[in-house]
């Protein structure tokens, strides 16, 4: 009898011990399936595999306080996020850290970074007040290269007001706010010396919307031995236009559009003449010069309905002042250049309706521009 009752319970703990494994097997393999989820695995399109983002190094006065990271699953998009000595602060929006200047980057459908393909960068500058980061940003890079089009596009930090210059007279609270030396000296050979890119003035170009479009004809110009093309989207382009002088000023005093606001002369000295030097000289449209044998392009768009969203209708018609303005004086030095003046946007986009910083238009500029690109800069 006690025979039997051992061999008994020798029986169940050998059953209980193969029950045990395989619950852990089982455990195991479910553990195995979450991750695969979570990693994003299952569902892959055969062949599909995770890429990590670029690892970038300091250098060139920058220092790297986040490495870049994915915006979303398509790992196009990234983002990364740097401080200078340039502009050690500035005036925040709500959700910026002071001094901690965000980067954006869009890629080429298959950029291999361990490849020698070498692609030309686009530079394109945000508007005010608004982030570099923004989701039309990100959809007007990676609409406009969709289908292979070999062009990596930076959108980097310009702050609410940061107007794309070397600031004539900062706050003392703020330090320095030299904007043109931290993108030209800086950010240009420090995506160079990190990303596989076109390192020459063919393979570079810098465009921008509103403030950007400014600060794009105003780099341009500056520096014309680092660009091949430049591109407006609406950009305040005449500073002796009064009504774009009022904008400027405007912006110093919105707390939207960073706080602390600064003095109505910091960025490019007193508005007023005889005093108002600087913003003559920096007027991008009467320096036209500069842009000799240099592709130009510039999209505007009418305001449209003026009793629909009037401070944005105004605004655009401002900036088509400004533009035509710019056109002239291109046309009177013999200059090639496009302009695109869209009107009420009915024949340029669907949605656009010719109004200030409408996505829509803001889309079909960019994809319009990048072909232009495509045909001027040195790509693979």
């Amino acid at each position: 009898m006690s025979g039997s009752t051992n061999r008994a319970a020798g029986f169940r703990r050998v059953v209980g011990a193969r029950r045990h494994r395989a619950r852990g097997r089982l455990a195991a393999l479910g553990i195995a399936l979450a991750l695969v989820s979570v990693l994003g695995l299952t569902g892959a399109a055969p062949g599909a595999v995770a890429h990590a983002a670029p690892v970038f190094t300091d250098g060139h006065g920058l220092t790297v306080v986040q490495q870049p990271r994915w915006v979303d699953e398509h790992e196009r998009t990234f983002t990364f996020t740097v401080r200078t000595g340039e502009v050690p602060r500035y005036s925040a929006m709500r959700g910026q850290v002071s001094g901690e200047h965000v980067i954006m980057v869009t890629l080429p459908e298959g950029y291999d970074a361990s490849g020698e393909t070498r692609y030309p960068v686009q530079y394109h500058l945000h508007g005010h007040p608004d982030y570099p980061n923004t989701a039309t940003n990100q959809q007007m890079f990676e609409e406009s290269t969709a289908g292979g089009v070999p062009l990596i596009s930076v959108a980097p930090n310009g702050s609410g007001r940061g107007w794309y210059a070397n600031w004539t007279d900062p706050p003392e609270e703020l330090g320095q706010q030299n904007w043109e030396n931290f993108h030209l000296g800086q950010v240009i050979p420090f995506v160079d010396a990190n990303l596989h890119t076109v390192a020459n003035r063919d393979g570079r170009a810098i465009s921008g919307h509103s403030m950007g479009g400014f600060g794009a004809f105003h780099y341009a110009e500056s520096r014309p031995e680092l660009f091949g093309h430049v591109g407006s989207f609406s950009g305040g382009l005449d500073l002796l236009n009064q009504a774009q002088r009022a904008a400027v000023v405007a912006t110093t005093q919105l707390p939207g559009s960073g706080t602390p606001t600064v003095p109505p002369d910091a960025i490019f000295g007193s508005p007023v003449w005889p005093l108002d030097t600087v913003w003559n000289e920096t007027s991008p449209a009467q320096h036209v010069e500069a842009l000799r044998g240099m592709g130009v392009a510039m999209y505007t768009g009418n305001g449209g309905d003026l009793t629909d969203n009037p401070p944005q209708a105004i605004a655009e018609s401002v900036v088509r002042d400004t533009t035509l303005v710019t056109r002239d004086h291109l046309v009177a030095a013999g200059i090639e250049h496009t302009l695109v003046d869209y009107g009420d946007g009915s024949t340029w986009a669907r949605g656009c309706t010719g109004k200030h910083a409408q996505p829509a238009c803001l889309k079909a500029d960019m994809t319009h521009y990048v072909s232009l690109l495509m045909q001027t800069l040195t790509h693979p």
